[in-house]
Formats: structure tokens, C-alpha cells, sequence
């Protein structure tokens, strides 16, 4: 199964009052593993930056001006992801902005059904819980310090890692070191480099109860010193 974990970033929050993508970060997975392929696009929104948006991103007017716009790279985008589920983290939002750039550029636009929201996972898995992507990195122990301010290639490589967190778990000793010579990196000539999940930086702690490691030992001492399972453990 092919997936595809997107970020974007905007002028604004509404394209109906004029604002546009100004940067499309994403990476490739491929049975929830990294393959190493990226798209990165910086684009020319073809408006001033809003002050409030250049705090957030910091990308302006100055670094966009000769940067393509979106109908020149939608059709390489659309390439990119092909036929892939997209991984966004509030969707809605994402969608909304690449749907209008796409039917403002006479190209296909994406159904919302195409889109897995990793907002709406984590509200379901933990409610009443901060959801936002900065929380759960703090819940799965991802390491987002490089995270000083928004940008999408790298927000979509953090959350891919919180993704494969919240659907069971990363598997680093999973994860198959790339061909040399086989990287393949789209859009941008200066992607960011090739990646992949970064183990944690401390084990997650245990989820069962005094009780049930009391019901385990007990367990255990009935299979006696001869078991395999001790063996395992040590």
C-alpha cells in the first residue's frame, strides 16, 4: 500500500479570500515504510505575504518572487502522489488549498475521500487530549527541535513518524537502508535528504496495570525456571 505524507503551507487560511500555497512538502511510504522519496516545491503565490503568515513559515515575498507558480509544477505534483492515499494532519485545510490550485490550473482535482486526517485519528485514539502535531510528538518521544518554524518537507517527515505512531508503532529494524545510487528526490532541486524514522529517544512506558504485572510474574513462576520465556528475557 502506497501513502503519501503531505504538508503545505499558505498565505492564509481561506483560498476564497485570496490566499494561496506558497510550499508542498511530502514523503513516501510504502507498506508504512519510508521508500525515501520526497517532493518538495516552493511556490510563487503570486500575492504579498501577510506579516502574520511570514511569522509562521518565514518565507517571503523576497525568496518566492522567482519561484514557479502552481500551474507550472501541478502537473508534476499530481505525478508524484499518482493513485496514493494522502496522510495530512488536518486535512480539510490542505485540501481545500490544493483543490483550488489544482481547479484554478484546469487539472484534476482530489477527492476527499483520498485523504487519511491524522487530526481526526488522534482525537479518536486520545480524547479530550491536545492533538496538534507538536503534542503528539511529545506522547510518541518524536524528535521535532529542528521544528523552529513551519515548513512542509519537514512537517511532513515528523508527522509521517507520528503516523506510523498512531497505527501501531514505528519498526526501525524494519526499515531497509536505501540502494546507493537508487535515491529519487522530486520538485525541488534542493529536497531535503533522504528520510527515514528516527528511533526514540527513550523507550515509551509500559501501558499495563501494577495488576496485570502482578498476574504475569505469577504466571511466569507456574512455568518454571526451564521456560523459554526466560530466556527472552534475559
Amino acid at each position: 500500500m502506497r501513502e503519501i505524507v503531505l504538508d503545505t503551507e499558505t498565505t492564509g487560511f481561506e483560498p476564497s479570500e485570496g490566499h494561496r500555497i506558497v510550499e508542498i512538502g511530502a514523503v513516501e511510504l510504502f507498506n508504512h515504510l519510508p521508500t525515501g522519496k520526497t517532493y518538495h516545491q516552493y511556490i510563487n503565490p503570486e500575492r504579498p505575504m501577510p506579516k502574520e503568515a511570514f511569522e509562521v513559515h518565514g518565507l517571503g515575498d523576497d525568496f518566492l518572487r522567482d519561484k514557479p507558480v502552481f500551474a507550472q509544477v501541478g502537473r508534476a505534483f499530481l505525478d508524484f502522489i499518482g493513485d496514493a492515499q494522502l496522510v495530512i494532519h488536518n486535512a480539510a485545510f490542505d485540501m481545500k488549498f490544493l483543490n483550488f490550485e489544482l481547479q484554478k490550473a484546469a487539472l484534476p482535482t482530489l477527492p476527499s475521500a483520498r485523504a487519511t486526517d491524522t487530526l481526526l485519528i488522534a482525537r479518536q485514539k486520545f480524547p479530550g487530549s491536545p492533538a496538534s502535531l507538536d503534542a503528539l510528538c511529545r506522547r510518541f518521544g518524536v524528535d521535532n527541535s529542528a521544528r523552529e518554524k513551519h515548513g512542509a518537507l519537514l512537517d511532513s517527515e515528523i508527522l509521517a513518524e507520528v503516523y506510523l505512531e498512531l497505527v501501531g508503532g514505528r519498526q526501525p529494524d524494519l526499515v531497509l537502508a536505501p540502494t546507493e545510487g537508487k535515491k529519487e528526490k522530486t520538485g525541488q532541486i534542493d529536497a531535503a535528504p533522504e528520510w527515514r524514522p528516527r528511533p526514540r529517544p527513550a523507550p515509551l512506558p509500559s501501558r499495563g496495570s501494577a495488576a496485570e504485572a502482578e498476574a504475569h510474574a505469577a504466571f511466569l513462576a507456574k512455568m518454571g525456571e526451564t521456560a523459554l520465556w526466560h530466556r527472552r528475557a534475559e
